[in-house]
Order: structure tokens, then C-alpha cells, then sequence
């Protein structure tokens, strides 16, 4: 059968219009040793958009794949920044090269608190799964799962010289975690409501946390010297916990957990400082060294306060007591009897104290703070309407100001964008939102022109491309030209709403369909202006279709024969467009119809209404070829590829359709936007497609040369399905563990199913091959004489004739490092004695020592029952044991001399340097010494 119809493939091309997306919070980042403070991360959809704030261009685009961003968190070092998703995966991106070589998949759901160490050697996420997962950088692999909290974790912090870790969440708990034994041993529970922002403070002794009320409360952590705790017996009610207690049971754990704590540290609340908004804290920030904290609500007003040294706060309190001491002095002058000495309190207002307030231009999203040197501040502000703003204020002023220093607004709308079009030579894109136009250049993706504007719904350009033509929310017309970005003229058209636009065939004018119920038809005309003198473009009012409800669509039949109109009563009136008589109606939808389309034929009519369904018309005899269902939600927009009967439809459902009119199939779905899709256009030539979502983003989509075969589309589409629930089954069980507050990091998903499948079929691989060779050695020796060997596997060949068992090392080296426990996991026991007989000889070879030893742990670990008591593994097993003590004493001890080594060359350029550096300093006395001598004979001279 041949292949009667061929479809040819959209592919995703760019994301361009957003500056940055809501999800996710702002971070300023360092780019290739550049200056402090130029470069902003912000997200952008899937994306990570780097932006130069004083240029106000986009330097680095951190390319994302398929879920949105959810948070962002720059290294302790700004080479790399860790990027966590909607799905629960963590990556992280290298700052020069842009790439991701490392990523981390444990979460079920999307991250919404990260934070590196103080090294930047280990990473903590937080998630809406409730979850606190720790992360090796280094070794590529997660170490373990907190579990204890109830609601979305909020933020999640390592302190600096403990290995402690605190959390909070929207569950109104801080919870801190001993990190060397993986448990909680205090719970704060002094909120009343959802805890969503928390900083720690002076060196890690304080912690600041922000809720849902008007006070950001402050605790003093006070941690115990260990051998104090350790070495005193611990007094409680009287009684040392030594003695014989007598009490019961419950009160001993009770004790005994309050003990615990007191062991680590006490955390006592301190006070609380007042912020001046009432609502609560949407994001609460400190900048490195935590001596700037900045907060904000759902307003647009940033409150900046500054945390005082030591020293200031000394001052401040010597001040305080000199004015109490005057204070006494006079008081006891006129009571004449001597009074106390004064006692001066210090509180947490003299500690922490207002340093300004800072007003943006919206409301304010996310907020990122950082020092620079000579006490210069630097705020980056995410507002709700798709900008960036940046300020600088000085720390040391009395009353500082701050100054905004940058403002990114040129690459995108405030506002949603609710209408696109594109011009006739499909090199500009037309996208207007409620307050300005934008004219895009498509292949370049960079605005060519900025016009303010009323709200618009509907646009279109009008031939020749010089103008555009804006239907507004108003009842209005506006008529831009392009090439001054001027308005020529705003028309008082209707007294409802415009909804929709549309050119004649005969390009000679346009009609507009408006809430008023009515249809106008307009001529275009050129006029002389008054005040320039120059013709100008406008548009004459000819004729009305006067109809019972509201105009939702209209659209012109490309023969110039028909009108379609679509209602509010959920039906579709068809005109004749010279006498504006009746000609047929389509009745069918259950809610109205949105959006319309005609044939380049005038054949068929496509309407898609707020019922999800599209239906398939003949403009002959108004007959329903076919229902579809076409969409989750409501269709917003319909559009036939020029020249065919393929067309598009967009809906609230995220998602972008293409439809065969002819054989009602639906050839391809295009996902890509995080919100409803509100409208697209397609390029005259049928080669390009843009979208516009409520995500703020314009996606442009390109026609490729790749052909789709349906069945193929289909099965893929079942596969994708049938995988996405292999990831979503059941997690595998570690035997041994309990369902406690610690379990392992790593979580089952389709690559780590994969990865076990590839050990398991390279296992399969080296038995057969094993298989062969003992064949071969038996039919050898019955021959008396060496036979040709057996022909190795293709496999083995393509890999460069390597050993099966080394082939199984490689299989197992390629597995990710944060998926390999995981893969282990899945693999089932059958496997597992030939694996470890594979390592023995692996550690025996000096291959890969670290990595097979921690894949024997693992499985010595999970598996230990049946290897146990496995009597054919007992050999294998003490094997194992020699081989691995010596093996790894041999790497340690290889480790040690070099590390020895390393620091004798360290010292040895260090003790060369001082005197390099003294000799220098030598050498320039004497210079100095020359050139006075030189100037003296100089000034003799000339005396």
C-alpha cells in the first residue's frame, strides 16, 4: 500500500516574549569572572534565561526540556547553578559552557527549596512531596531522604560548622536534622500558620523565619561544646539521669528525647521585628554573608533591613546607657536621693534595623539581594508582569536611597497576550496584549516596534504591511503605522467589545464582529491629514449586519461568496456577502463557538467551540461531516494552513493540534506551554506557527522536512504512556529499611528501568559468551587439536573485540551515578551471583576499584538474606573480602603518597615565592634609593 498522503512535522523553534517566569525565583550569578551584580538568572518556561542587566540583553540561554522551572540556586563558587523542575528533577548547569553533565532525579512532584553547603560540595531540595533529599556533588549521587514534614517544604538550610541541617514548611514546623545520623531531633513549633521563608543569621547563632503575619520571628540557636554534653551527667528536675528513676516508662523517652536536643543545641525565640505589610512574607532573602535580609509581601513595597556587627551594636548601647545615665542624673538631682545604677536592655531592634523600603513599579514576585565592595547593595526584583527591575543603595548612608539601576521590559508584555498575526512576506510577527503592541522580526526574534495601546483582542495587517489594525476591548479601531510606531487613528466602531477581524478577499477592506451584536463592513481610504499635509490610511464605515446575539467570530469564504458569523446562542450564521441574506445555519455545539475557519476552497468550515469538540462543515449544504473531540478543554482558536485542509487548534487544555479535515485524524500534538494556550497564527506560506499562552510566552513553531507516519505517531504516543506509568509504579522496596524518617534519595523512573535492562541483557551477553568458550574448550580437547574459535558477538565487535566481562564493566560505568543504586534495586536476584563473581575479578584487575565496590556494597546490602545462605556464594564472598581490603589499603596508601607529595610541592612554591617576593621588595628599595641619589646630584647641579 502506498503511502497516499504525506504530513510533514512542527517542531518546536524558539521561546521568545518572556522575561522571566513566575514559578520560579531570581538569583544573580557570575559569568566567566565577569563583574559582581551584571548578570540575573531568571526562569523562562523550561528555560533558564542568563540576562546582562546593563546591556538588557539575554546572554545564555540554559536550555531546559520538557517540565517548567521551578527553583534556581547558583553555587558557593558561580561556576555552576542548580536548576530544580516541576517533575522532581534537579540539574546542574555549568556557567561557561552552558551544558548539564549532572542530574538528579528523586522527587515525585516539583522543587521548591534548594541550597548548596558552604564547599558546595553537597546539595539539599525540597519539594511539594513533603520530602528533604541531600545530594552529593562530588560523587554524582543522592545520600539520603528526610522525611517529616506534612506540606510543601518552603526552605531547606545547611548550617556552616555542624552537620546540621533546618527545614520549614507550609506544615507550620521548623524541623532540625542531625545529618550524621539522618534524624530529626527538634521540632519548633512556635507559628501559628505556614512558615514560607527562613534565613539563619551572625555566623549560624540566629534564625530568622517569615509566616503568614506581620512578624518575622528571630531565634537564638545555641550550641553545646560537645565534650560538655558528652562528658556531664545531664541534670533534669533535681535528679541526674545516672541515678535510678523510677518513673515510668514515657516520661523516660520524653526526657531522653528533650536531652538529645539540649546535646546538639537549644533554639530560643529572641523577639520579633514588625514588618510594614500585612500580608504574608512571599519570599524572605538574605545576601552571603547574611547581613542584608530583604522580605516582601503580595505588594509591590521590598523591605530591606540590615543585621549590625558586634561592634555597632556596642556603640549603640554605650549610647543607650549614657542618655539613661543622664536621664538618672537629672532624676536624682530633683529627687535629691540616690537612685540605682541604670541597666540599658539589649534587644533584637537594636541588632536588626530598617535600612529602607523599596517601591517597584508592579507587584513584586521573587527578590535577590547581593553585597558588593564598598558597602554598595544590589537588589534583583521578578515582578508579576513579566519584568526584571534592578537597584543599588548604599549600606553605609543614614537614609539610603535606593536607585534603579536597570529595567528589563523590551523583550516582552506585561499582559497576556490575547491576539497574533503575521505579515504577507512571513518575516514579521504582530502580538498585542492589554496594554502595547509588539511587532517581532521572525527570523531574528527581536522587537522591531513597541506601541502602547488599548486592550486588544483581535489584529491583522493590512495589505501592503505598512499598517496594523487593533480591535479593542472598547468597542475601538486603532490603526497604527509601522513605520514611525505611530497611531493614525482611533475609530469609534462599536459600542461593545471587537472580537474579531478580518480582510476581505478582495484585500480592499475589513469587517469587525463585536459584542454589540452587530457585523460592520469598512473600506480602506486614504485622507489627508490636517497637520502633516500627508495622505494617511483610514476606514469608511459602508454597511451593518444587524444580528440577535453577541458576534463572537466572523470570517470571509476566500471566493468572497459567503460570511460565516459565529454567536453567543452556540450557533454559526452563514451570509451571502453582497446582499447579506440568510443562507444557512450550524447548529450543534452545546456552548458557543469560539473560533472559525474557511477553506482556501470555500469547501469546508471548521468551528471550535468552549464544548472541547471541533466540528467539520460543508459550506454547500451546511452539513456536519464529523464531531472531534478535540481538546481537554476549551478550543480558543482555529486556523487551516494555507493552501490545504490541515489546520491548527489551540486550547486551554496546554495544547496545539493539527487536524486532517479530509480523513478527521489528528496527525500531530505540540506541547510546550505551562498555561492555556489563547491564540496562534500560521505563516502565509503554511511554513511557520506562532503560539501565545498564558505563561506569558510566545513559542514559534517551524515546519520541518520530516515526514509523520501516522500508526508510527500512535505507537510512540502508547509508548511514551506505557513508560510514564512503568516510572509511576510501585517504588521498589530495600529490604531492611523501615518506613522511618530517613530512606534512600534516589526514586524509580524509566531510565533507571532502562539501566537495569541494559546490565541484565549485557549479563545475558557474558553467559552466552561464556557459554561458547567452555564449548569450544570441550570439542577442543575431544578433537585433540585447536579449533578455529567461535565468531565473537557483534556487540563485543562494535565495542572493539573487548572481553564480555569488561563489556559488562562498561555497561555498568555508563549507568548514571545518581541512578545506579536504584538500577542495582530493580535487577533481579537470578543476576546478582553472577555480578558478584564478575567484581571479584574486576577488584582482583585493579578496574574501576571505587565504583564495583560501591555496587558490591549495595548489593550486599539489599540482597543480604539470600547471599547469605547461599552456600555456592560462600568462596565468592570470602574472595571478595581479601581481594577488596587489599585492593582498596592499596589505593589508600597510593592516595596518601600523593596527597603527601602534593603538599611538599605546595610548600616547597610557597617557600619559593616569599623569597621571590622579598627579593623583589629588595630590588625596589634599591630602585628608590638610585633615583633619590639621581634627583639630589640633579638639584646640586642646578645650584
Amino acid at each position: 500500500m502506498g503511502l497516499t498522503k504525506q504530513y510533514l512535522r512542527y517542531a518546536a523553534s524558539a521561546v521568545f516574549g518572556v522575561i522571566g517566569s513566575q514559578r520560579a525565583n531570581i538569583a544573580y550569578v557570575t559569568l566567566r569572572g565577569g563583574e559582581k551584580g551584571r548578570y540575573v538568572a531568571v526562569a523562562a518556561c523550561e528555560h533558564v534565561f542568563i540576562w546582562d542587566v546593563r546591556k538588557g540583553e539575554k546572554v545564555l540561554i540554559l536550555q531546559g526540556q520538557k517540565h517548567e522551572v521551578s527553583f534556581l540556586c547558583p553555587s558557593p563558587d558561580g561556576v555552576h547553578v542548580a536548576v530544580g523542575y516541576e517533575d522532581g528533577m534537579v540539574r546542574i548547569f555549568n556557567l561557561l559552557s552552558g551544558e548539564s553533565n549532572v542530574s538528579f532525579n528523586g522527587h515525585k512532584s516539583g522543587v521548591t527549596a534548594m541550597n548548596y553547603d558552604s564547599l558546595g560540595a553537597r546539595l539539599v531540595t525540597g519539594s511539594k512531596d513533603t520530602d528533604v533529599i541531600v545530594w552529593d556533588i562530588i560523587n554524582e549521587c543522592g545520600l539520603y531522604r528526610l522525611r517529616g514534614h506534612k506540606d510543601v517544604i518552603t526552605q531547606a538550610l545547611f548550617l556552616k560548622d555542624k552537620n546540621l541541617l533546618v527545614s520549614s514548611s507550609k506544615d507550620s514546623f521548623v524541623k532540625w536534622w542531625d545529618l550524621d545520623t539522618q534524624h530529626c531531633f527538634k521540632t519548633m513549633v512556635g507559628h501559628r500558620s505556614e512558615v514560607w521563608g527562613m534565613v539563619l543569621l551572625d555566623r549560624d547563632n540566629r534564625l530568622l523565619t517569615g509566616s503568614a503575619d506581620s512578624e518575622l520571628r528571630a531565634w537564638d540557636i545555641r550550641r553545646l561544646e560537645e565534650g560538655k554534653a558528652e562528658g556531664e551527667p545531664r541534670v533534669k528536675k533535681g535528679k541526674t539521669l545516672l541515678e535510678d528513676d523510677e518513673d515510668d516508662d514515657g516520661k523516660e523517652e520524653e526526657e531522653e528525647a528533650e536531652t538529645v536536643e539540649e546535646r546538639i543545641l537549644s533554639c530560643q525565640k529572641a523577639g520579633s521585628i514588625l514588618r510594614e505589610a500585612r500580608d504574608r512574607v512571599v519570599s524572605l532573602t538574605a545576601d552571603s554573608k547574611a547581613r542584608v535580609i530583604a522580605c516582601h509581601g503580595n505588594d509591590a513595597v521590598l523591605e530591606v533591613f540590615t543585621v549590625l556587627s558586634e561592634e555597632e551594636v556596642q556603640r549603640k548601647m554605650n549610647k543607650k546607657l549614657k542618655k539613661a545615665k543622664k536621664k538618672a542624673a537629672k532624676t536624682q538631682e530633683g529627687a535629691g536621693d540616690q537612685t540605682a545604677e541604670p541597666v540599658v536592655e539589649r534587644t533584637l531592634k537594636d541588632e536588626i534595623i530598617r535600612l529602607t523600603n523599596i517601591k517597584a513599579s508592579a507587584k513584586i514576585r521573587w527578590a535577590d539581594v547581593l553585597s558588593c565592595a564598598g558597602g554598595e547593595l544590589k537588589v534583583a526584583l521578578l515582578l508579576q508582569n513579566n519584568t526584571v527591575e534592578t537597584y543599588s543603595l548604599k549600606t553605609s548612608d543614614k537614609n539610603p536611597a535606593a536607585n534603579k539601576t536597570a529595567r528589563l521590559t523590551l523583550g516582552g508584555h506585561r499582559t497576556d497576550v490575547r491576539t497574533l498575526a503575521f505579515s504577507s512576506d512571513n518575516l514579521a510577527v504582530l502580538s498585542a496584549s492589554g496594554d502595547t503592541v509588539k511587532v517581532w522580526n521572525r527570523s531574528t526574534l527581536q522587537v522591531i516596534r513597541t506601541m502602547a495601546c488599548e486592550y486588544a483582542l483581535c489584529s491583522l495587517f493590512v495589505p501592503g504591511d505598512r499598517q496594523i489594525i487593533l480591535g479593542t476591548k472598547s468597542g475601538k479601531l486603532q490603526i497604527f503605522e509601522l513605520a514611525s510606531g505611530s497611531l493614525l487613528e482611533t475609530v469609534d466602531a462599536h459600542s461593545g467589545a471587537v472580537w474579531s477581524l478580518c480582510v476581505a478577499p478582495d484585500q480592499r477592506g475589513i469587517i469587525s464582529g463585536s459584542a454589540d451584536k452587530t457585523v460592520k463592513f469598512w473600506e480602506f481610504e486614504l485622507v489627508r491629514d490636517k497637520e502633516t499635509d500627508q495622505k494617511r490610511l483610514t476606514v469608511k464605515h459602508t454597511r451593518t449586519l444587524q444580528l440577535d446575539e453577541d458576534v463572537l467570530c466572523v470570517k470571509f469564504s476566500p471566493d468572497h461568496r459567503l460570511l460565516a458569523v459565529s454567536l453567543l446562542d452556540c450557533t454559526v450564521k452563514v451570509f451571502y456577502t453582497d446582499t447579506l441574506k440568510f443562507f444557512l445555519s450550524l447548529y450543534g455545539h452545546k456552548l458557543p463557538v469560539l473560533c472559525l475557519d474557511i477553506t482556501h476552497d470555500s469547501a469546508l468550515i471548521a468551528t471550535g467551540s468552549a464544548d472541547r469538540n471541533v466540528k467539520i462543515w460543508g459550506l454547500d449544504f451546511g452539513d456536519c461531516h464529523r464531531s472531534l473531540f478535540a481538546h481537554d478543554d476549551s478550543v480558543m482558536f482555529l486556523q487551516f494552513v494555507p493552501k490545504t485542509h490541515l489546520f491548527f487548534t489551540a486550547g486551554k487544555d496546554k495544547k496545539i493540534k493539527q487536524w486532517d479535515a479530509d480523513k478527521f485524524e489528528l496527525i500531530q500534538t505540540l506541547e510546550g506551554h505551562h498555561r492555556e494556550v489563547w491564540c496562534l497564527a500560521i505563516s502565509p506560506n503554511g511554513d511557520h506557527l506562532v503560539s501565545s499562552s498564558h505563561d506569558k510566552s510566545l513559542r514559534l513553531w517551524e515546519r520541518t522536512r520530516e515526514p509523520i507516519i501516522l500508526e508510527e505517531e500512535r505507537e510512540m504516543e502508547r509508548e511514551a504512556e506505557f513508560e510514564e506509568s512503568m516510572a509511576k509504579g510501585d517504588a521498589p522496596v530495600v529490604p531492611g529499611e523501615t518506613e522511618g524518617e530517613a530512606a534512600p534519595a534516589g526514586k524509580k523512573s524509566i531510565e533507571t528501568v532502562k539501566a537495569a535492562e541494559r546490565i541484565m541483557e549485557a549479563l545475558e551477553l557474558y553467559r552466552e559468551e561464556t557459554r561458547k568458550s567452555e564449548e569450544h574448550k570441550y570439542f577442543c580437547e575431544k578433537a585433540g587439536k585447536e579449533l578455529p574459535p567461535p565468531k565473537p558477538n557483534p556487540i563485543l565487535v562494535a565495542f572493539g573485540n573487548v572481553t564480555p566481562s569488561r563489556y559488562v564493566l562498561d555497561v555498568i560505568r555508563k549507568v548514571r551515578s545518581s541512578e545506579l543504586e536504584i538500577s542495582l534495586l530493580v535487577l533481579p536476584f537470578p543476576y546478582v551471583p553472577e555480578l558478584l563473581k564478575l567484581f571479584s575479578s574486576y577488584i582482583q584487575q585493579g578496574l574501576e576499584v571505587e565504583l564495583v565496590c560501591r555496587c558490591l556494597f549495595f548489593l550486599l546490602k539489599i540482597h543480604f538474606g539470600q547471599i547469605t545462605s547461599n552456600q555456592m556464594l560462600v568462596s565468592v564472598i570470602d574472595e571478595l573480602k581479601t581481594n577488596t581490603l587489599s585492593k582498596v589499603c592499596q589505593i589508600r596508601d597510593v592516595l596518601g603518597f600523593n596527597s603527601a607529595a602534593l603538599q611538599f610541592l605546595q610548600r616547597e612554591i610557597e617557600s619559593k615565592e616569599d623569597v621571590m617576593f622579598f627579593a623583589d621588595a629588595t630590588g625596589q628599595l634599591e630602585e628608590k634609593k638610585k633615583r633619590r641619589r639621581k634627583r639630589e646630584r640633579t638639584v646640586l647641579t642646578i645650584a
